[in-house]
């Protein structure tokens, strides 16, 4: 009897051997394919949103990566950069534990251990920035200076009204050759001037301007269309950002609706409309808020 005990002992022994090796080699082959995927040398916020937990744990340390206030201090640094450049739209705003950026689509909270929540474009465009913000190999830019977002009223127009008006001068000039060439063709066809070379109205030098005329015209025309269509989506890309700005400028203290409070725990943000607090990839349940591991992106 107690050899056959002892048998099946050895038998789980061994499968349970071979089921780490095959763990070990799974692993292996996926931080192969993962190095081979990305550029680690060129990796930024768009490399990361398009990697899984399981990339992630399978190619970086994860007992190696910053946490506390020096990851707050990392995120909002980063973070700030990525807004003064137009890469994201969000006011930024530092508690004592955690860091709030949000926006008229979203918000989204990132607190010491790496817990990121909240819901819309701007969850979608942190929870990037934390990943690469934890990790020692990175470096994070200088903070830029406060005033991240402009005031509504100092948005310009548009930014391309040199290329406007170099269309417009070309546009111009095609159409006073168009014009030339329809009025040398009409004076001819009136009889006031002959015809070049002693022909006749129907010519085809005589119909040839005329053809060129219109075409000159055309072009000149459409380029006009172009230009003024130009402007017309540039005065509505303003107003629509002016909008978005006057949406997140708020009195000092006054918070958006769609904000948690300051003292109310992750765990009691059911109510908020997103989803659920996600801590960095490869945290157990007792060290990120949710217990969860997503490193893909979050729609909003």
């Amino acid at each position: 009897m107690s050899d056959a005990a002892d048998e099946r002992v050895d038998g789980s022994d061994e499968a349970s051997g071979a089921d780490g090796e095959d763990d070990a080699e799974s692993i292996e082959a996926l931080r192969e394919r993962v190095e081979a995927e990305y550029d680690f040398d060129d990796f930024g916020p768009a490399e990361m949103a398009s990697m899984s937990s399981e990339e992630w744990e399978a190619v970086f340390d994860h007992e190696s990566w910053i946490t506390g206030q020096e990851l707050l201090d990392r995120v909002e640094a980063d973070l700030k950069r990525r807004v003064a450049e137009r890469e994201v739209f969000a006011r930024v705003e530092r508690r004592d534990d955690r860091l709030v950026a949000y926006s008229d689509e979203g918000y989204a909270t990132v607190y010491a251990d790496g817990t990121v929540e909240g819901h819309g474009t701007v969850l979608r465009d942190v929870k990037p920035t934390v990943a690469l913000a934890s990790m020692e190999s990175y470096d994070v830019p200088d903070a830029p200076p406060e005033d991240l977002l402009p005031e509504p009223q100092d948005v310009p127009e548009g930014s391309g009204e040199l290329g406007n008006t170099m269309l417009q001068v070309v546009a111009g000039i095609q159409v006073l050759a168009g014009i030339l060439l329809i009025g040398g063709w009409l004076v001819i066809s009136l009889g006031v001037v002959a015809p070049p070379g002693g022909g006749s109205v129907r010519s085809l030098n005589v119909i040839a301007m005329l053809l060129g005329g219109v075409v000159f015209l055309a072009i000149g025309v459409l380029l006009f269309g172009v230009v003024a269509n130009a402007r017309l989506s540039d005065k509505f890309r303003a107003e629509e950002y002016r909008n978005r700005l006057r949406a997140v400028e708020l009195e000092p203290g006054e918070r958006p609706d769609f904000l948690p409070d300051d003292g109310e725990a992750s765990e009691d943000a059911a109510g908020i409309p997103g989803e659920a607090s996600d801590g960095l990839p490869g945290d157990g349940p007792d060290e990120g808020r949710s217990g969860s591991a997503d490193g893909g992106t979050d729609g909003s």
